[in-house]
């Protein structure tokens, strides 16, 4: 399978349900995916998971989102071929006038190819671990590495990615 690199003026986007179901794929989402609206409206966005993202980081990212926190991620997606593109993905919530969660919005942009090389690693332990220990075990996995940091979740993401 070969990597598909993600333009850097390309922003892929889509919204989901709150269970996480295709309700918008912009052109960039369907490109890089390799499908067409109609195979992905209202399908699992997981229709893109690639195997080796550890499922440690979707539990994380669904905690961010059902406290309507914005997330960022380094995520490895796959396309229908059965290729692959790494991307940069911003997750918020979208809320009604009265505060309820009502889907969700990512947008995802190329990443920052250097930080790839320690999020490739961090993932690859985070599967390894979650084969032999489970799902528990790679969370709090995780959950160290950020904390070896000392700074939060979101502050670690952006300062791989090159933001401040």
């Amino acid at each position: 399978m070969k990597e598909i690199i993600v333009n850097e003026d390309i922003l892929i986007t889509s919204k989901t349900d709150l269970k996480g179901n295709i309700i918008y794929a912009n052109d960039d989402f369907l490109k890089y995916a390799g499908y067409s609206m109609k195979e992905v409206l209202y399908k699992p966005h997981n229709i893109v998971r690639h195997p080796d993202m550890p499922k440690a980081v979707f539990k994380l990212l669904w905690e961010y989102i059902k406290n309507k926190n914005e997330i960022f991620a380094f995520v490895k997606n796959k396309t229908k071929s059965g290729d692959y593109y790494w991307v940069f993905a911003n997750i918020t919530v979208s809320l009604n006038e009265k505060g309820e969660a009502i889907n969700c919005y990512s947008v995802r942009r190329a990443p920052n190819k250097d930080a790839l090389k320690t999020i490739s690693e961090l993932y690859k332990n985070l599967v390894e671990c979650e084969q032999k220990d489970g799902l528990q075990a790679s969370y709090k996995k995780l959950q160290d590495f950020i904390a070896s940091y000392n700074i939060s979740y979101n502050q670690l993401i952006f300062e791989l990615q090159g933001l401040k």
